[in-house]
């Protein structure tokens, strides 16, 4: 039999379209939930720039999913995990749905509270694998939220960005292993003030943006205006808001949709691969990035292939944290900079 499962109760969140400016943030953050593939966001600024709210509206745009009843690790009915520490789980086991989870993750937080913990010796004793989910496996197929990701020990953002990249989580003790699922969108917070992230570190990161306190009086002053009218009235405030809610929602389910069918012509390939042999990255990894948030782009804006206007704003966000070559060099990418590789990139491609 089918069971549902209600969302959770809890206080009204700030809107994700009544956060005003960091048109950036905000584009990033849909990117990555258009195509987790882009490798999640690192949004770097100052306090009080509203990180947070931006991250925390968002997991209430994503759709709900089907789940397996009682599976801890968010199966899904359609296609279980088959190393599910909790299955295995039939094809099409009775399920419900639960709304897509923001899981954050404390900076204090240890190794075990991050992958979980493995009872030794029960799993000897009794020959049965007692294991307790950690927070990799309550974000699985949600948001995991990393506020101050660069207080983080290095080890502990190594794990979750290895799990992030591979989908996977992965727990062994002494010879015994334990492995499930953990696809999440990542998003990690930092006010460099605090310290800077490893380079090999944010270079894992697919996308980054610069989130500053506008400067603009009117700006600001709106900012004000609705920060106090949601506390004044969260209810209302988000009832104002909901048509667009709704309206954001709808667009980004159909952009995940249709992002698999959008098609990269050889020739952006070759522009994107122009722009990051300009901008002289390590690796490969920003051409993956690039390709992916371009994709996710053009899915967003509801079109069938990749245009260079696509490549120009997944470049935009994936070269920044990129280009460092000094530890103490500012992440940072030059607008006109970027104007420049791309029409030499399209004088390299010459005429369609």
């Amino acid at each position: 039999m089918s069971t549902s499962t209600a969302p959770a109760a809890g206080p009204p969140r700030f809107p994700f379209s009544a956060v005003v400016g960091h048109d950036d943030l905000r584009l990033a953050l849909l990117l990555n939930a258009v195509h987790p593939g882009v490798g999640g966001v690192l949004v770097r600024g100052e306090k009080g720039t509203a990180k947070s709210t931006a991250v925390r509206a968002l997991a209430a745009l994503l759709p709900s999913h089907a789940v397996v009843d009682a599976c801890r690790f968010g199966c899904d009915p359609a296609a279980p995990d088959p190393s599910c520490p909790d299955g295995p789980h039939p094809a099409g086991a009775a399920g419900g749905r639960r709304p897509a989870r923001l899981v954050e993750l404390p900076v204090g937080a240890t190794e075990d509270r991050l992958v979980g913990s493995l009872d030794l010796e029960k799993a000897l004793s009794e020959g049965r694998r007692a294991y307790q989910p950690g927070l990799l496996a309550d974000a699985h197929r949600g948001v995991l939220y990393v506020d101050e990701v660069n207080l983080l020990h290095d080890h502990l953002v190594d794990l979750l960005l290895d799990a992030a990249a591979m989908g996977r989580a992965h727990v062994e003790r002494d010879g015994v292993s334990v492995s499930h699922a953990a696809r999440f969108l990542l998003v990690g917070t930092m006010n460099p003030e605090e310290g800077e992230l490893r380079p090999q570190l944010l270079d894992r990161f697919g996308l980054t943006v610069e989130v500053r306190a506008s400067r603009d009086v009117d700006t600001r002053v709106e900012v004000t205006r609705r920060r106090m009218a949601f506390e004044d009235d969260p209810a209302g405030f988000v009832a104002r808001f909901a048509p667009d809610e709704t309206a954001t929602a709808a667009r980004l389910r159909a952009a995940q949709a249709h992002v698999s069918a959008v098609a990269v012509s050889d020739r952006e390939l070759r522009r994107i691969a122009f722009v990051c042999a300009r901008f002289d990255v390590d690796g490969m990894r920003a051409d993956l990035v690039i390709t992916r948030a371009a994709a996710a782009h053009a899915a967003w804006e509801g079109r069938d292939a990749v245009t260079a206007d696509d490549v120009r704003v997944a470049a935009r966000l994936a070269l920044p944290h990129r280009r460092r070559r000094d530890p103490f060099d500012e992440p940072g990418l030059d607008p006109a900079e970027l104007d420049r590789a791309l029409a030499d990139a399209e004088d390299h491609l010459g005429p369609e």
